[in-house]
């Protein structure tokens, strides 16, 4: 069996073809202001995510949370905390997969 595409193979394939329904400007701002994530990492790798903050103590589990965009918004050690600015700043969390 060849492995030839042939014209209805690659009709088939244009419906693949890129077609974006927003620019991305738009999907980088899409949720922004309304949406926010919380993620769990160490003190070593939020030393490495975010080079200005300085002196964190070794092997703290920290919870981060970002908006939309992936800016940092906070930093805690209590992911309660993280939830409760969310709130506070009128943002749905969004799950992370």
């Amino acid at each position: 069996m060849p492995n030839d595409l042939n014209s209805k193979d690659t009709e088939d394939l244009a419906v693949f073809a890129p077609n974006p329904l927003m620019s991305n400007q738009e999907f980088a701002e899409l949720g922004e202001g309304e949406l926010a994530y919380i993620k769990a990492l160490t003190s070593e790798e939020a030393q490495k995510a975010y080079p200005s903050i300085e002196e964190l103590p070794k092997g703290v589990h920290l919870y981060a949370l970002h908006s939309a965009d992936g800016s940092p918004i906070a930093l805690t050690d209590d992911k309660g905390v993280a939830i409760e600015q969310a709130i506070g700043d009128e943002l749905e969390i969004a799950p992370l997969h």
